[in-house]
């Protein structure tokens, strides 16, 4: 069977669990496996199983629809590097609310899908396991979202299947530069591999609370930190890391950045103007570190690249516009959508 979309059990957390998710939850997800089995996701968790490079994957996704139908559109949400689909909640909600189909994967890679023991992961790869995935689910096309990461592989599918992609929204995407052509060295896979390896919780906290919220956490921000920490303690969790190693050095080596013009969608950006998200910042000189990340610049010489394109810059937000101020992305979002159906 190469393929098959099943619907997993509801996830039955027992009383001592809904405590202990009360009280933060520490041990509860440092139980969990490199799938986060057990971690509860906010919609019912589906899966699709596909053949890609000599195995058999799995592709775990969240599929919402409205009660009707009555746009007949559906939505593609692709999350980043350090999360996954279920960071979407809210803005799935909101979709559904509007009378939009959403769907929701899981990379290979992260979150609750496979973490294969070797991948040759490419942009191209990962765009075409998410069209399998919607031509299963038998998705013609798509309002395509990609924030961070998922910015890189949204641009990717945009441009393999541009009769599929009705839209095309970066918010805060990764990979606006080159790194290696402004000066960030290569950091070989087995560097990568010790760092992952290196990960705690209190780090993840850390790097998040400075790259991501400007030294300002809020409550609302934990499950975000929970979520990543779930892995470390499992026995598998060496293969977890070796997945993320290899997705960095896809990050590093395979820029999209040239391919900007190409692009014939209606696009929107949306930008965290506080955002200095960039790759390999620490291995760069202080003069070089400022110039990377500039997302005010980068988010206005994208918008002069892409012809068809909009520009919403949200001042004093960072790289997650829809955790930090989820309204003041929402609004212009849907408003696009609207004018683009």
């Amino acid at each position: 069977m190469n393929r098959l979309n099943r619907l997993r059990k509801p996830n039955i957390i027992s009383p001592l669990a809904c405590v202990l998710l009360a009280l933060g939850a520490t041990a509860l997800a440092h139980a969990q496996g490199i799938r986060l089995e057990g971690y509860p996701y906010p919609f019912p968790e589906r899966v699709f199983v596909f053949e890609s490079q000599r195995q058999q994957l799995e592709m775990v996704y969240m599929d919402q629809e409205p009660d009707a139908r009555e746009r007949g559109e559906s939505v593609l949400l692709l999350h980043g590097k350090n999360f996954s689909g279920s960071y979407f909640e809210e803005t799935a909600k909101a979709l559904v609310e509007q009378g939009y189909r959403v769907v929701m994967p899981d990379q290979v890679g992260f979150g609750k899908s496979s973490k294969p023991q070797n991948y040759a992961y490419s942009f191209h790869q990962l765009a075409l396991n998410t069209k399998r995935l919607l031509e299963e689910l038998k998705i013609e096309s798509v309002h395509v979202l990609g924030h961070s990461m998922g910015g890189m592989i949204a641009r990717r599918f945009a441009l393999m299947y541009p009769e599929s992609t009705d839209t095309l929204t970066l918010l805060n995407p990764i990979g606006l530069e080159d790194w290696k052509a402004d000066g960030v060295p290569y950091r070989p896979i087995d560097e990568w591999y010790e760092r992952e390896l290196g990960k705690t919780k209190e780090k993840i906290k850390e790097y998040q609370l400075s790259s991501y919220y400007d030294g300002k956490w809020k409550d609302a921000y934990d499950p975000w930190v929970e979520q990543l920490a779930a892995y470390l303690d499992s026995p598998n969790y060496p293969r977890m890391a070796w997945n993320q190693a290899l997705t960095y050095d896809m990050i590093y080596a395979q820029p999209v950045v040239y391919e900007f013009p190409k692009i014939e969608v209606p696009t929107l950006l949306i930008i965290g103007q506080r955002d200095r998200t960039a790759l390999g910042k620490d291995m760069v000189d202080p003069k070089t570190k400022a110039r990377l990340g500039n997302y005010p610049e980068l988010g206005q010489a994208t918008h002069e690249a892409i012809r068809n394109s909009e520009l919403v810059e949200l001042e004093g937000i960072g790289h997650l516009p829809h955790i930090e101020a989820f309204e003041r992305f929402v609004s212009p979002y849907l408003s696009f959508l609207k004018s683009n159906s």
